[in-house]
């Protein structure tokens, strides 16, 4: 059971990434305008973090780790009932394209953590910082 509901959350994951990979064609576009959170992590003292900005770039880690913890298990949650769906011979349809809306729904969930943790850490940046910050993600600094 584990390992069909595994498979299925990996189907669902690729084609939504899939579909991201269609309608962006080349490098992603937000990877120059937001901060990657691990390259922030991993340059803090290059980077010039103040104490302050540390703290509250923590707190918004920690914070999102939360609920991306809840996401996933929520996600995982939907993805197993949609397995028990689509289990019988024959599928009721309707059901079946039901739980794919929760199952997307948990997904923009997930994206919506990243995102505001990517604008919340943006926010603690100066643009020094930034452009500092997007040269060590370039580069593959890490």
């Amino acid at each position: 059971m584990r390992t069909l509901v595994v498979a299925v959350l990996a189907l669902v994951l690729s084609c939504s990434t899939a579909v991201g990979a269609e309608t962006s064609n080349g490098p992603d576009p937000l990877r120059d305008v937001l901060p990657q959170v691990d390259v922030v992590m991993a340059h803090q003292d290059a980077l010039g973090l103040s104490e302050a900005q540390k703290n509250a770039i923590r707190a918004s880690v920690m914070s999102a780790q939360g609920r991306f913890a809840t996401a996933q298990h929520n996600l995982e949650d939907a993805v197993a009932k949609m397995v028990e769906i689509l289990r019988p011979g024959r599928v009721d349809q309707t059901r079946v394209l039901a739980q794919l809306d929760v199952v997307l729904a948990r997904e923009r969930e997930i994206k919506r953590t990243q995102l505001t943790l990517m604008v919340e850490i943006k926010n603690e940046l100066t643009p020094a910082q930034q452009e500092m910050a997007r040269q060590f993600a370039t580069t593959g600094t890490k």
